[in-house]
């Protein structure tokens, strides 16, 4: 399974967990399209629970004994920085006023090997 395939799997899984955890999913893959260079992002997933907008970075990593890092280790200052500017920019397009409760949130999905079984770790509200 190459790093794009893994990708699609580690969404698929979140968007299952956020479902079962009473999340309205919004939107997913969200890229503005008006948006192009090194200022260039995608929200993995959008969603909703109590009245809370959550604007979702997925990870995830195939385990083996090889890893040094957490997937969650990826989503690091400058990512941050790239969902916050990609959030607003989904806020403004859907006419959503930028001082509503948002919060950015991490999902970091390491898969066994045989891909049969995962471990979630969901990290909420992460920002600065």
């Amino acid at each position: 399974m190459n790093s794009k395939q893994l990708g699609v799997l580690g969404e698929k899984i979140a968007l299952k967990y956020l479902k079962n955890k009473g999340y309205q999913i919004l939107g997913k893959n969200y890229l503005p399209k008006f948006i192009s260079g090194p200022q260039k992002g995608e929200i993995d997933i959008i969603a909703r629970k109590k009245g809370i907008i959550s604007f979702v970075e997925v990870k995830a990593l195939a385990e083996s004994g090889r890893n040094v890092f957490s997937p969650e280790d990826k989503v690091n200052f400058s990512k941050q920085k790239k969902i916050i500017k990609m959030a607003e920019f989904w806020l403004t397009e859907k006419k959503i006023p930028l001082e509503s409760k948002w919060q950015i949130d991490v999902i970091a999905i390491r898969v066994q090997p045989d891909f049969k079984k995962a471990k979630i770790n969901f990290f909420e509200n992460i920002g600065f």
